[in-house]
């Protein structure tokens, strides 16, 4: 891969964002590491080598729910060989066991392709008592089953990832039609982790753009309507303790993204469709520094953030207006609620709420469910009653 260099970027803290980075050449072809001769330019090489090598480490987990066969498979082909996949599902059992439908037709694509996908339901009892013994019950429901949700099911992936002894964690929609988009993210997540090679990783996916039908013809939007908000207030926010406006974040609302097993065992979840907007807010409120409540030992490492910009455009199934609206209140939520934003920007997003509501007093924005850190999870405890529960399934499909 051919990619331009950071050319801007933001530092709060322990906190670098560096800004976005365009792919110049999906497949720059063999050679380990970076080519000499372009070590003084604005373009990186990376060979198809080191990709490979970040990507035998890497676990990419499918969150599925009531998704259509074809679409789940599409997904899965993109996924490059050397990544362990990890399908979570939270399709219903009853009346028609959706989930038994997407084991037959991913242990189909396994008996073709060779490869190696571990399979869960998110209300697994097994894993729910492994993370119940580890004293992490507030994933857990009143039954003591993991609650519904995108994020538990991430939070569920994430766990999986570590017990499968990976190094690097990506999440891919289920609802993506374009394989190739699958897989040119995937190769981006590993571009990532080359360029920064820290156990402090954040690589999160701008896409290049988003398909349309606009007067019986294509157009390729750049932005989506819900990151047009997120984004320009998680800036809006950094402007603040900066003192420069900036247009820095470009993926607030990023939902293919990918960072290190460790930097993921040390974040807070929100629930819903805030999951994405808090990482970026949780970093903010943990390593900024900005908080007095801060741990002096957060500030010994750097937390690096980096946006790539895709090349395929992103086409995935819509979900309507209303879809659309829920994840703007939510990812604006984050924003709103953390004690790191000050009061004028809570008085601009209520008004802008109004207004994009047409109401006439301004609206304030609800918090949302967020999951304390991993970290307070004995993960030894975890990974040891997770074997007991999952046995094999670390290299065949879990059935």
């Amino acid at each position: 891969m051919r990619i331009e260099t950071q050319r801007e970027s933001e530092r709060l803290g322990a906190v670098q964002i560096h800004g976005l980075q365009k792919v110049y050449e999906l497949d720059s072809g063999e050679h380990y590491g970076y080519d000499d001769s372009y070590n003084n330019s604005v373009i990186q090489r990376i060979s198809s080598e080191a990709l490979y090598e970040k990507q035998k480490q890497m676990a990419i987990v499918v969150p599925v729910k009531n998704e259509r066969l074809k679409l789940i498979e599409g997904v899965l082909v993109g996924i490059p060989s050397p990544c362990q996949i990890i399908v979570v599902s939270n399709s219903p059992r009853g009346p028609v066991d959706r989930f038994e439908m997407e084991k037959d037709a991913i242990e189909n694509f396994c008996r073709f392709t060779n490869k190696r996908v571990t399979v869960v339901h998110q209300k697994d009892v097994g894993i729910a008592k492994a993370i119940e013994l580890a004293g992490y019950t507030e994933l857990l429901d009143d039954k003591g089953l993991v609650r519904s949700g995108k994020a538990e099911g991430m939070i569920m992936g994430t766990l999986l990832a570590k017990w499968l002894g990976k190094k690097y964690l990506g999440f891919v929609d289920s609802d993506n039609y374009f394989p190739g988009a699958v897989h040119e993210y995937v190769q981006e997540y590993a571009a990532g982790f080359v360029m920064h090679d820290t156990d402090n990783t954040f690589v999160r996916i701008s896409w290049h753009s988003k398909p349309k039908i606009m007067e019986n013809s294509l157009f390729f939007a750049k932005w989506g309507r819900s990151s047009v908000h997120s984004n320009n207030a998680l800036n809006r926010l950094l402007a603040h303790y900066t003192g420069y406006e900036t247009e820095v974040v470009k993926t607030g609302n990023a939902g293919e993204h990918a960072l290190t097993v460790d930097l993921a065992l040390n974040i807070e979840y929100a629930a819903g469709y805030a999951v994405e907007t808090h990482h970026f807010i949780n970093l903010l409120e943990m390593y900024s520094g900005i908080l007095d409540e801060t741990e002096p030992t957060a500030f010994r490492d750097k937390i690096t953030i980096c946006q790539i910009e895709s090349r395929n455009p992103h086409l995935h199934e819509s979900k309507g207006d209303d879809h659309v609206e829920d994840m703007i209140d939510a990812s604006l939520s984050v924003i709103y609620n953390s004690p790191l934003c000050p009061e004028l920007l809570k008085r601009e997003l209520a008004s802008e709420k109004a207004r994009r509501l047409k109401v006439e007093e301004t609206e304030s924005f609800d918090k949302v469910k967020v999951y304390g850190n991993l970290n307070t999870l004995n993960i030894g405890v975890f990974l040891e009653n997770c074997e007991k529960a999952l046995g094999n399934a670390k290299v065949e499909l879990s059935v």
